[in-house]
Protein backbone atom coordinates (compact mmCIF):
# COMPACT_ATOMS: atom_id res chain seq x y z
CA UNK A 1 0.00 0.00 0.00
CA UNK A 2 1.71 3.19 -1.08
CA UNK A 3 1.59 6.12 1.48
CA UNK A 4 -1.57 8.38 -0.63
CA UNK A 5 -3.41 4.82 0.52
CA UNK A 6 -2.24 4.93 3.45
CA UNK A 7 -2.85 8.35 4.36
CA UNK A 8 -6.79 7.79 2.71
CA UNK A 9 -7.07 4.79 5.08
CA UNK A 10 -5.85 6.96 8.31
CA UNK A 11 -8.28 9.96 7.62
CA UNK A 12 -10.77 7.51 6.93
CA UNK A 13 -10.56 5.60 10.20
CA UNK A 14 -9.84 9.01 12.44
CA UNK A 15 -13.40 10.56 10.72
CA UNK A 16 -14.70 6.81 11.47
CA UNK A 17 -17.20 7.70 14.11
CA UNK A 18 -18.06 11.35 11.94
CA UNK A 19 -18.74 8.90 8.70
CA UNK A 20 -20.96 7.12 11.06
CA UNK A 21 -22.96 9.55 12.69
CA UNK A 22 -23.23 11.36 9.45
CA UNK A 23 -24.98 8.42 7.91
CA UNK A 24 -27.78 8.13 10.49
CA UNK A 25 -28.85 11.46 9.88
CA UNK A 26 -29.64 10.23 6.14
CA UNK A 27 -30.96 7.24 7.37
CA UNK A 28 -33.47 8.48 9.77
CA UNK A 29 -34.67 11.72 7.12
CA UNK A 30 -35.83 8.93 5.09
CA UNK A 31 -37.19 11.03 2.47
CA UNK A 32 -38.77 9.57 -0.43
CA UNK A 33 -37.94 9.89 -4.27
CA UNK A 34 -37.75 13.61 -5.46
CA UNK A 35 -38.65 14.82 -2.18
CA UNK A 36 -34.95 14.53 -0.55
CA UNK A 37 -35.09 18.34 0.21
CA UNK A 38 -33.13 17.74 3.86
CA UNK A 39 -30.61 14.96 3.08
CA UNK A 40 -29.73 17.05 -0.51
CA UNK A 41 -29.62 20.33 1.77
CA UNK A 42 -27.47 18.14 4.24
CA UNK A 43 -24.80 17.62 1.48
CA UNK A 44 -24.61 20.85 -0.10
CA UNK A 45 -23.85 22.29 3.79
CA UNK A 46 -21.24 19.74 4.00
CA UNK A 47 -19.83 20.25 0.62
CA UNK A 48 -19.34 24.06 1.14
CA UNK A 49 -17.71 23.52 4.13
CA UNK A 50 -15.07 20.88 3.04
CA UNK A 51 -14.35 23.59 0.55
CA UNK A 52 -16.46 22.92 -2.62
CA UNK A 53 -17.87 24.63 -5.17
CA UNK A 54 -21.51 23.44 -5.00
CA UNK A 55 -24.35 24.41 -7.69
CA UNK A 56 -27.74 23.50 -6.52
CA UNK A 57 -30.69 22.15 -8.29
CA UNK A 58 -29.01 21.13 -11.01
CA UNK A 59 -30.47 20.07 -14.31
CA UNK A 60 -33.49 21.91 -13.12
CA UNK A 61 -33.78 18.76 -10.01
CA UNK A 62 -34.67 20.95 -6.53
CA UNK A 63 -32.93 18.05 -4.59
CA UNK A 64 -30.32 17.22 -6.98
CA UNK A 65 -26.65 19.10 -6.89
CA UNK A 66 -23.28 19.08 -8.28
CA UNK A 67 -20.12 20.13 -6.48
CA UNK A 68 -16.95 20.26 -7.28
CA UNK A 69 -13.15 20.76 -5.99
CA UNK A 70 -10.08 21.06 -7.80
CA UNK A 71 -6.51 21.11 -6.49
CA UNK A 72 -4.07 22.58 -9.29
CA UNK A 73 -4.51 22.62 -13.13
CA UNK A 74 -4.17 19.25 -15.35
CA UNK A 75 -4.67 16.82 -13.79
CA UNK A 76 -8.13 14.31 -14.59
CA UNK A 77 -11.31 14.80 -13.03
CA UNK A 78 -13.27 11.76 -11.20
CA UNK A 79 -16.73 11.91 -10.52
CA UNK A 80 -18.53 10.02 -7.96
CA UNK A 81 -22.15 10.58 -6.33
CA UNK A 82 -24.12 10.20 -3.55
CA UNK A 83 -27.62 8.78 -3.85
CA UNK A 84 -30.24 9.03 -0.61
CA UNK A 85 -33.88 8.43 -1.55
CA UNK A 86 -35.62 6.32 0.63
CA UNK A 87 -38.79 3.97 -0.25
CA UNK A 88 -42.57 4.29 0.98
CA UNK A 89 -43.76 1.87 2.94
CA UNK A 90 -40.75 0.65 4.73
CA UNK A 91 -40.85 2.72 7.44
CA UNK A 92 -38.60 0.97 10.35
CA UNK A 93 -36.77 1.58 13.43
CA UNK A 94 -33.29 0.31 14.29
CA UNK A 95 -34.93 -2.57 16.91
CA UNK A 96 -34.73 -6.50 16.39
CA UNK A 97 -38.87 -6.74 15.71
CA UNK A 98 -40.99 -4.90 13.11
CA UNK A 99 -41.49 -1.17 14.08
CA UNK A 100 -42.59 1.77 12.30
CA UNK A 101 -41.02 5.12 13.07
CA UNK A 102 -42.63 6.81 15.85
CA UNK A 103 -45.09 9.64 14.96
CA UNK A 104 -45.53 8.33 10.80
CA UNK A 105 -47.96 6.39 9.38
CA UNK A 106 -46.99 2.54 9.26
CA UNK A 107 -46.40 2.98 5.07
CA UNK A 108 -44.11 6.37 4.92
CA UNK A 109 -40.87 5.91 3.73
CA UNK A 110 -37.48 4.15 5.13
CA UNK A 111 -34.05 3.28 3.60
CA UNK A 112 -33.69 -0.47 1.94
CA UNK A 113 -30.75 -1.07 0.22
CA UNK A 114 -29.81 1.38 1.72
CA UNK A 115 -29.11 4.55 -0.34
CA UNK A 116 -27.99 6.21 3.36
CA UNK A 117 -24.99 4.14 2.82
CA UNK A 118 -24.37 4.15 -0.57
CA UNK A 119 -24.13 7.62 -0.43
CA UNK A 120 -21.90 8.17 2.86
CA UNK A 121 -19.39 5.53 1.60
CA UNK A 122 -18.62 8.08 -1.31
CA UNK A 123 -18.99 10.96 0.66
CA UNK A 124 -16.60 9.46 2.80
CA UNK A 125 -14.13 8.73 -0.01
CA UNK A 126 -14.40 12.15 -1.82
CA UNK A 127 -13.14 13.75 1.47
CA UNK A 128 -10.34 11.40 2.41
CA UNK A 129 -9.38 11.34 -1.10
CA UNK A 130 -9.40 15.47 -0.97
CA UNK A 131 -7.17 15.26 2.14
CA UNK A 132 -4.52 13.01 0.72
CA UNK A 133 -4.36 15.35 -2.65
CA UNK A 134 -4.05 18.37 -0.47
CA UNK A 135 -1.41 17.27 1.95
CA UNK A 136 0.41 15.56 -1.21
CA UNK A 137 -0.51 18.68 -3.99
CA UNK A 138 -1.54 16.23 -6.66
CA UNK A 139 -3.20 18.27 -9.23
CA UNK A 140 -6.55 16.72 -10.22
CA UNK A 141 -10.15 17.41 -9.88
CA UNK A 142 -13.20 16.01 -7.93
CA UNK A 143 -16.74 16.13 -9.20
CA UNK A 144 -19.12 15.27 -6.67
CA UNK A 145 -23.07 14.87 -7.73
CA UNK A 146 -26.24 14.36 -5.88
CA UNK A 147 -28.42 12.20 -7.28
CA UNK A 148 -32.16 12.24 -5.79
CA UNK A 149 -35.26 9.42 -6.76
CA UNK A 150 -32.48 6.82 -8.28
CA UNK A 151 -35.97 4.10 -7.08
CA UNK A 152 -37.16 5.71 -10.39
CA UNK A 153 -34.14 5.78 -12.17
CA UNK A 154 -34.92 9.46 -12.26
CA UNK A 155 -31.55 12.40 -12.13
CA UNK A 156 -28.83 10.59 -13.87
CA UNK A 157 -30.69 10.75 -17.42
CA UNK A 158 -31.36 14.51 -16.73
CA UNK A 159 -28.43 15.06 -15.35
CA UNK A 160 -26.75 12.82 -19.07
CA UNK A 161 -28.75 14.59 -21.11
CA UNK A 162 -27.53 18.49 -19.82
CA UNK A 163 -23.76 17.58 -20.22
CA UNK A 164 -22.91 17.42 -16.51
CA UNK A 165 -20.54 14.33 -17.13
CA UNK A 166 -18.94 15.63 -20.32
CA UNK A 167 -16.10 16.55 -18.71
CA UNK A 168 -15.49 13.60 -16.22
CA UNK A 169 -12.55 10.83 -17.29
CA UNK A 170 -13.73 8.27 -14.76
CA UNK A 171 -16.69 7.61 -12.66
CA UNK A 172 -16.61 5.14 -9.30
CA UNK A 173 -20.34 3.39 -9.11
CA UNK A 174 -20.81 2.34 -5.47
CA UNK A 175 -23.86 0.39 -4.25
CA UNK A 176 -24.25 -1.92 -0.77
CA UNK A 177 -24.93 -5.20 -1.71
CA UNK A 178 -27.66 -7.92 -0.83
CA UNK A 179 -27.42 -10.38 -3.60
CA UNK A 180 -24.79 -13.14 -2.34
CA UNK A 181 -22.89 -13.71 -5.76
CA UNK A 182 -22.44 -9.64 -5.63
CA UNK A 183 -21.15 -9.27 -2.61
CA UNK A 184 -17.77 -7.59 -2.55
CA UNK A 185 -16.98 -7.58 -6.40
CA UNK A 186 -16.90 -5.54 -9.21
CA UNK A 187 -19.22 -5.71 -12.25
CA UNK A 188 -17.70 -7.43 -15.10
CA UNK A 189 -19.20 -7.90 -18.52
CA UNK A 190 -23.19 -7.85 -17.32
CA UNK A 191 -24.14 -4.41 -16.36
CA UNK A 192 -27.68 -3.20 -15.65
CA UNK A 193 -30.17 -2.86 -18.01
CA UNK A 194 -33.04 0.31 -19.18
CA UNK A 195 -35.95 1.65 -17.45
CA UNK A 196 -38.28 3.52 -19.04
CA UNK A 197 -40.77 5.39 -16.71
CA UNK A 198 -43.94 7.37 -17.80
CA UNK A 199 -47.20 9.07 -16.49
CA UNK A 200 -50.27 9.14 -18.52
CA UNK A 201 -52.81 11.84 -17.02
CA UNK A 202 -56.20 11.46 -18.39
CA UNK A 203 -58.80 14.95 -18.04
CA UNK A 204 -62.84 14.63 -18.67
CA UNK A 205 -62.33 18.35 -19.74
CA UNK A 206 -66.00 18.63 -20.82
CA UNK A 207 -67.78 16.23 -19.01
CA UNK A 208 -71.27 17.89 -20.24
CA UNK A 209 -70.70 16.87 -23.86
CA UNK A 210 -71.06 13.16 -23.37
CA UNK A 211 -74.70 12.68 -23.89
CA UNK A 212 -77.74 14.75 -24.33
CA UNK A 213 -79.69 16.60 -21.61
CA UNK A 214 -83.94 16.46 -21.28
CA UNK A 215 -85.66 18.18 -23.48
CA UNK A 216 -86.02 22.04 -22.87
CA UNK A 217 -83.73 21.33 -19.40
CA UNK A 218 -80.89 24.48 -19.89
CA UNK A 219 -78.99 23.55 -17.05
CA UNK A 220 -80.01 20.07 -16.24
CA UNK A 221 -79.91 18.31 -12.91
CA UNK A 222 -76.89 15.96 -12.88
CA UNK A 223 -78.79 13.19 -10.95
CA UNK A 224 -81.02 12.83 -14.90
CA UNK A 225 -78.04 13.13 -16.81
CA UNK A 226 -75.88 10.43 -17.95
CA UNK A 227 -72.64 10.73 -16.56
CA UNK A 228 -69.69 10.95 -18.41
CA UNK A 229 -67.23 7.73 -17.44
CA UNK A 230 -64.40 10.33 -16.72
CA UNK A 231 -60.74 9.88 -15.40
CA UNK A 232 -61.49 7.13 -12.39
CA UNK A 233 -62.70 4.80 -15.19
CA UNK A 234 -59.86 5.94 -17.32
CA UNK A 235 -56.90 5.01 -14.75
CA UNK A 236 -59.07 1.23 -14.30
CA UNK A 237 -59.22 0.69 -17.59
CA UNK A 238 -55.77 1.82 -18.49
CA UNK A 239 -55.00 -0.22 -15.16
CA UNK A 240 -56.81 -3.76 -17.01
CA UNK A 241 -56.07 -3.11 -20.14
CA UNK A 242 -52.58 -2.78 -19.66
CA UNK A 243 -52.47 -6.47 -17.76
CA UNK A 244 -54.48 -8.42 -20.22
CA UNK A 245 -52.04 -6.77 -23.30
CA UNK A 246 -49.06 -7.40 -20.71
CA UNK A 247 -48.26 -11.37 -21.66
CA UNK A 248 -48.89 -10.50 -25.77
CA UNK A 249 -45.94 -7.03 -25.39
CA UNK A 250 -42.50 -9.06 -25.98
CA UNK A 251 -41.90 -13.06 -25.63
CA UNK A 252 -41.55 -14.14 -21.93
CA UNK A 253 -37.66 -13.82 -21.51
CA UNK A 254 -34.85 -11.62 -21.07
CA UNK A 255 -36.51 -10.89 -17.17
CA UNK A 256 -38.50 -7.75 -17.97
CA UNK A 257 -41.18 -6.47 -15.94
CA UNK A 258 -43.80 -3.96 -15.54
CA UNK A 259 -45.13 -2.05 -12.56
CA UNK A 260 -47.64 0.73 -12.27
CA UNK A 261 -48.89 3.57 -8.96
CA UNK A 262 -52.12 5.25 -9.71
CA UNK A 263 -50.78 9.20 -8.57
CA UNK A 264 -54.58 10.79 -8.89
CA UNK A 265 -57.80 8.98 -9.05
CA UNK A 266 -60.82 10.76 -8.82
CA UNK A 267 -60.09 13.36 -6.24
CA UNK A 268 -62.04 11.70 -3.41
CA UNK A 269 -65.23 12.57 -4.55
CA UNK A 270 -68.52 10.06 -4.59
CA UNK A 271 -70.85 12.11 -6.17
CA UNK A 272 -72.80 11.96 -9.54
CA UNK A 273 -70.06 13.86 -11.35
CA UNK A 274 -67.87 12.61 -13.50
CA UNK A 275 -64.42 12.46 -11.57
CA UNK A 276 -61.77 14.89 -14.15
CA UNK A 277 -58.86 14.10 -13.25
CA UNK A 278 -56.65 10.67 -13.59
CA UNK A 279 -52.87 9.76 -13.45
CA UNK A 280 -51.44 6.42 -13.42
CA UNK A 281 -47.40 5.88 -13.30
CA UNK A 282 -46.12 2.76 -15.57
CA UNK A 283 -42.41 2.07 -14.94
CA UNK A 284 -40.92 -0.73 -16.95
CA UNK A 285 -37.54 -2.59 -17.12
CA UNK A 286 -35.61 -4.84 -19.61
CA UNK A 287 -32.40 -5.95 -20.75
CA UNK A 288 -32.46 -3.93 -24.17
CA UNK A 289 -33.78 -0.69 -25.82
CA UNK A 290 -35.50 -2.16 -28.67
CA UNK A 291 -37.60 -4.09 -25.32
CA UNK A 292 -38.43 -0.78 -23.96
CA UNK A 293 -39.24 0.72 -27.27
CA UNK A 294 -41.92 -1.84 -28.05
CA UNK A 295 -43.63 -1.87 -24.33
CA UNK A 296 -43.46 1.73 -24.58
CA UNK A 297 -45.69 1.62 -27.42
CA UNK A 298 -47.95 -0.81 -26.59
CA UNK A 299 -48.85 1.68 -23.36
CA UNK A 300 -49.16 4.37 -25.08
CA UNK A 301 -51.60 3.06 -27.38
CA UNK A 302 -53.61 1.88 -24.31
CA UNK A 303 -53.60 5.12 -23.24
CA UNK A 304 -55.55 6.31 -26.90
CA UNK A 305 -58.12 3.80 -26.72
CA UNK A 306 -58.86 4.30 -22.63
CA UNK A 307 -59.29 7.85 -22.92
CA UNK A 308 -61.57 7.47 -25.98
CA UNK A 309 -63.76 4.85 -24.10
CA UNK A 310 -64.11 7.77 -21.35
CA UNK A 311 -64.56 10.93 -22.64
CA UNK A 312 -61.13 11.80 -21.54
CA UNK A 313 -57.85 13.94 -23.19
CA UNK A 314 -54.89 11.77 -22.62
CA UNK A 315 -51.35 13.33 -21.74
CA UNK A 316 -48.14 11.15 -21.21
CA UNK A 317 -45.00 12.81 -19.75
CA UNK A 318 -41.73 10.88 -19.41
CA UNK A 319 -40.39 10.39 -15.96
CA UNK A 320 -37.04 8.36 -16.96
CA UNK A 321 -35.33 7.38 -19.87
CA UNK A 322 -32.20 5.07 -19.10
CA UNK A 323 -29.76 3.58 -21.67
CA UNK A 324 -27.76 0.20 -21.24
CA UNK A 325 -24.58 -0.64 -18.84
CA UNK A 326 -20.96 -0.57 -20.95
CA UNK A 327 -18.57 -2.52 -19.33
CA UNK A 328 -15.34 -1.09 -18.53
CA UNK A 329 -12.59 -4.11 -17.77
CA UNK A 330 -9.23 -1.85 -17.32
CA UNK A 331 -11.75 0.20 -14.51
CA UNK A 332 -13.27 -2.74 -13.38
CA UNK A 333 -9.56 -4.78 -12.32
CA UNK A 334 -8.26 -1.93 -10.96
CA UNK A 335 -10.84 -1.43 -8.28
CA UNK A 336 -10.92 -4.79 -7.73
CA UNK A 337 -7.74 -4.84 -6.66
CA UNK A 338 -8.00 -2.05 -4.20
CA UNK A 339 -11.26 -3.92 -2.38
CA UNK A 340 -8.69 -6.82 -2.22
CA UNK A 341 -6.04 -3.95 -0.78
CA UNK A 342 -9.17 -2.22 1.47
CA UNK A 343 -10.66 -5.32 2.87
CA UNK A 344 -14.49 -6.69 2.84
CA UNK A 345 -16.44 -5.53 5.81
CA UNK A 346 -16.00 -7.27 8.84
CA UNK A 347 -18.93 -8.06 11.43
CA UNK A 348 -18.56 -7.76 15.34
CA UNK A 349 -20.11 -9.46 18.39
CA UNK A 350 -22.75 -6.48 18.67
CA UNK A 351 -23.70 -7.24 14.60
CA UNK A 352 -24.08 -11.00 15.56
CA UNK A 353 -26.13 -10.09 18.45
CA UNK A 354 -28.36 -8.03 16.59
CA UNK A 355 -28.81 -10.95 14.05
CA UNK A 356 -29.55 -13.40 16.49
CA UNK A 357 -32.29 -10.85 18.04
CA UNK A 358 -34.02 -10.83 15.17
CA UNK A 359 -34.07 -14.49 14.35
CA UNK A 360 -35.60 -15.36 17.98
CA UNK A 361 -38.23 -12.82 17.59
CA UNK A 362 -38.91 -14.33 14.16
CA UNK A 363 -39.51 -17.52 16.12
CA UNK A 364 -36.25 -19.27 15.11
CA UNK A 365 -33.39 -20.57 16.97
CA UNK A 366 -30.49 -18.41 16.35
CA UNK A 367 -26.67 -19.69 16.10
CA UNK A 368 -23.87 -18.22 17.11
CA UNK A 369 -22.76 -16.45 14.24
CA UNK A 370 -26.21 -15.74 12.08
CA UNK A 371 -24.42 -13.67 9.54
CA UNK A 372 -24.25 -15.01 5.92
CA UNK A 373 -20.46 -15.49 5.73
CA UNK A 374 -20.23 -13.94 1.97
CA UNK A 375 -21.19 -10.62 3.06
CA UNK A 376 -17.60 -10.75 4.08
CA UNK A 377 -15.79 -12.57 1.17
CA UNK A 378 -13.91 -11.10 -1.52
CA UNK A 379 -15.99 -12.59 -4.83
CA UNK A 380 -13.90 -12.61 -8.18
CA UNK A 381 -15.33 -10.66 -10.90
CA UNK A 382 -15.14 -13.19 -13.50
CA UNK A 383 -17.18 -15.67 -11.16
CA UNK A 384 -19.57 -13.20 -10.59
CA UNK A 385 -20.09 -12.54 -14.04
CA UNK A 386 -20.26 -16.48 -14.56
CA UNK A 387 -23.03 -16.77 -11.54
CA UNK A 388 -25.42 -14.05 -13.27
CA UNK A 389 -24.68 -15.70 -16.58
CA UNK A 390 -25.63 -19.39 -15.22
CA UNK A 391 -29.70 -17.66 -14.59
CA UNK A 392 -30.01 -15.45 -18.10
CA UNK A 393 -30.64 -16.37 -21.91
CA UNK A 394 -27.52 -16.79 -24.02
CA UNK A 395 -28.33 -13.36 -25.91
CA UNK A 396 -28.77 -11.25 -23.01
CA UNK A 397 -26.17 -8.50 -21.59
CA UNK A 398 -27.58 -6.74 -19.26
CA UNK A 399 -29.44 -7.73 -15.88
CA UNK A 400 -31.54 -5.54 -13.72
CA UNK A 401 -31.59 -1.85 -13.84
CA UNK A 402 -30.31 1.09 -12.16
CA UNK A 403 -29.74 4.87 -13.64
CA UNK A 404 -25.70 4.67 -13.18
CA UNK A 405 -25.48 3.23 -16.74
CA UNK A 406 -25.44 6.83 -17.44
CA UNK A 407 -22.19 7.58 -16.30
CA UNK A 408 -21.02 4.43 -18.26
CA UNK A 409 -21.73 6.35 -21.73
CA UNK A 410 -19.82 9.56 -20.29
CA UNK A 411 -16.43 7.93 -19.35
CA UNK A 412 -15.02 4.82 -17.88
CA UNK A 413 -17.12 3.43 -15.20
CA UNK A 414 -16.82 1.09 -12.42
CA UNK A 415 -19.88 -0.91 -10.49
CA UNK A 416 -19.04 -1.41 -6.98
CA UNK A 417 -20.33 -4.06 -4.69
CA UNK A 418 -19.64 -3.70 -1.39
CA UNK A 419 -21.38 -6.71 1.16
CA UNK A 420 -23.93 -5.50 3.53
CA UNK A 421 -24.90 -7.32 6.54
CA UNK A 422 -27.40 -10.30 5.76
CA UNK A 423 -28.86 -12.84 8.38
CA UNK A 424 -28.83 -15.99 7.09
CA UNK A 425 -31.83 -17.88 7.29
CA UNK A 426 -32.17 -21.21 9.25
CA UNK A 427 -31.72 -24.34 7.00
CA UNK A 428 -34.86 -25.56 8.66
CA UNK A 429 -37.05 -23.55 7.16
CA UNK A 430 -35.60 -23.29 3.38
CA UNK A 431 -39.23 -21.90 1.83
CA UNK A 432 -38.93 -19.07 4.41
CA UNK A 433 -38.15 -15.13 3.27
CA UNK A 434 -37.35 -12.64 5.75
CA UNK A 435 -39.58 -9.82 6.13
CA UNK A 436 -38.60 -6.59 5.09
CA UNK A 437 -38.50 -4.69 8.24
CA UNK A 438 -35.38 -7.35 8.82
CA UNK A 439 -33.19 -5.33 6.08
CA UNK A 440 -33.92 -1.82 6.67
CA UNK A 441 -33.41 -2.14 10.93
CA UNK A 442 -29.80 -3.65 9.17
CA UNK A 443 -29.43 -1.33 7.09
CA UNK A 444 -29.88 1.32 10.02
CA UNK A 445 -28.25 -0.19 12.84
CA UNK A 446 -24.33 1.05 13.37
CA UNK A 447 -22.63 -2.32 14.09
CA UNK A 448 -24.56 -3.92 11.09
CA UNK A 449 -24.16 -1.29 7.81
CA UNK A 450 -20.85 1.35 9.06
CA UNK A 451 -18.70 -2.02 8.20
CA UNK A 452 -20.00 -1.63 4.79
CA UNK A 453 -19.65 2.16 4.54
CA UNK A 454 -15.88 2.17 5.82
CA UNK A 455 -15.04 -0.53 3.30
CA UNK A 456 -16.33 1.25 -0.06
CA UNK A 457 -14.72 4.20 1.53
CA UNK A 458 -11.58 2.59 1.34
CA UNK A 459 -11.76 1.13 -2.28
CA UNK A 460 -13.39 4.19 -3.46
CA UNK A 461 -10.76 6.34 -2.48
CA UNK A 462 -7.68 3.76 -3.22
CA UNK A 463 -9.26 3.73 -6.85
CA UNK A 464 -9.49 7.47 -7.08
CA UNK A 465 -6.23 7.98 -5.94
CA UNK A 466 -4.64 5.62 -8.39
CA UNK A 467 -6.96 7.19 -11.32
CA UNK A 468 -5.05 10.54 -10.30
CA UNK A 469 -1.46 9.58 -9.80
CA UNK A 470 -0.85 6.78 -12.09
CA UNK A 471 -1.50 8.16 -15.34
CA UNK A 472 -1.31 4.56 -17.20
CA UNK A 473 -4.29 2.95 -15.31
CA UNK A 474 -6.64 5.96 -16.52
CA UNK A 475 -5.51 5.98 -19.91
CA UNK A 476 -5.70 2.27 -20.29
CA UNK A 477 -9.17 2.67 -19.33
CA UNK A 478 -9.98 5.41 -21.52
CA UNK A 479 -8.40 3.23 -24.03
CA UNK A 480 -11.13 0.72 -23.65
CA UNK A 481 -13.82 3.45 -23.82
CA UNK A 482 -12.99 4.95 -26.92
CA UNK A 483 -12.74 1.18 -28.32
CA UNK A 484 -16.34 0.11 -27.02
CA UNK A 485 -17.64 4.04 -27.94
CA UNK A 486 -16.59 4.10 -31.14
CA UNK A 487 -14.80 7.02 -30.60
CA UNK A 488 -15.70 8.42 -27.33
CA UNK A 489 -18.66 10.00 -26.87
CA UNK A 490 -20.09 10.87 -30.00
CA UNK A 491 -18.45 8.02 -31.57
CA UNK A 492 -19.84 5.40 -33.98
CA UNK A 493 -20.67 2.87 -31.61
CA UNK A 494 -22.10 5.59 -28.71
CA UNK A 495 -25.91 5.83 -27.57
CA UNK A 496 -26.98 9.09 -26.78
CA UNK A 497 -28.94 10.11 -23.94
CA UNK A 498 -32.72 9.34 -24.41
CA UNK A 499 -33.97 12.58 -22.49
CA UNK A 500 -33.81 15.45 -24.08
CA UNK A 501 -31.52 18.49 -23.07
CA UNK A 502 -33.89 21.08 -21.33
CA UNK A 503 -36.41 18.47 -19.86
CA UNK A 504 -38.01 19.35 -17.07
CA UNK A 505 -37.51 17.39 -14.36
CA UNK A 506 -40.93 15.43 -13.04
CA UNK A 507 -41.02 16.85 -10.25
CA UNK A 508 -44.90 18.17 -10.14
CA UNK A 509 -46.18 14.95 -10.08
CA UNK A 510 -48.25 13.50 -6.79
CA UNK A 511 -45.09 11.68 -5.39
CA UNK A 512 -45.53 10.17 -1.63
CA UNK A 513 -43.72 13.02 1.14
CA UNK A 514 -43.98 14.27 3.67
CA UNK A 515 -46.17 17.70 4.89
CA UNK A 516 -46.84 20.05 7.18
CA UNK A 517 -50.66 20.79 7.99
CA UNK A 518 -52.57 22.48 10.68
CA UNK A 519 -52.53 18.72 12.00
CA UNK A 520 -49.01 18.59 12.74
CA UNK A 521 -45.63 19.05 11.40
CA UNK A 522 -43.43 17.03 8.96
CA UNK A 523 -46.07 13.98 9.03
CA UNK A 524 -46.34 11.06 6.24
CA UNK A 525 -48.94 11.94 3.33
CA UNK A 526 -51.07 9.43 4.87
CA UNK A 527 -51.68 10.66 8.03
CA UNK A 528 -51.32 8.90 10.83
CA UNK A 529 -54.18 6.62 12.33
CA UNK A 530 -56.14 8.02 15.68
CA UNK A 531 -58.52 5.38 16.94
Amino acid sequence: MNMYKKHARAWIEEHARDISDWHQIIWNFAEPAWREYKSSAWYVDQLRRAGFSVEEQSAGMPTAFCAVWENGRGGPTIGAYAEYDATPANSQEQVPYECPRAGLNPYAAGHTDPHSALGMGSFAAVLAVKHVMERHNIPGRLKFFGEPAEKMCGSKPLHAANGYYDDVDAFISFHPSCRLSLCNTVYWDIHCGSSYGRVFTFECKHPETWGEAPERMLMPLQQVVARAPGALDAVCLMYTTSRYTNTSMLPRSGGWYISEAILVGGQATADHLAPRLGQIYYCWRAPTIAMQERIAEVLENNARHVAAITHCEMRGDWVQKNRVGLPNHALARLAYSNLELAGPPQFDEQARDFGRQILRNLGYAAPEDPIMPECSRLHDPREADKALRAGLPSWQQHFMSDDYVEYTWHAPTVRLFIGRCMIERPAEYPRHVMPMWVWNALGGKRECIDPTIYSAARTISYTILDLLTCPDELAEAKREFIERTGGGIGGSKWMKPLMPAGAPAPVHFRWPEYITTQRGAQEWWIPQETR
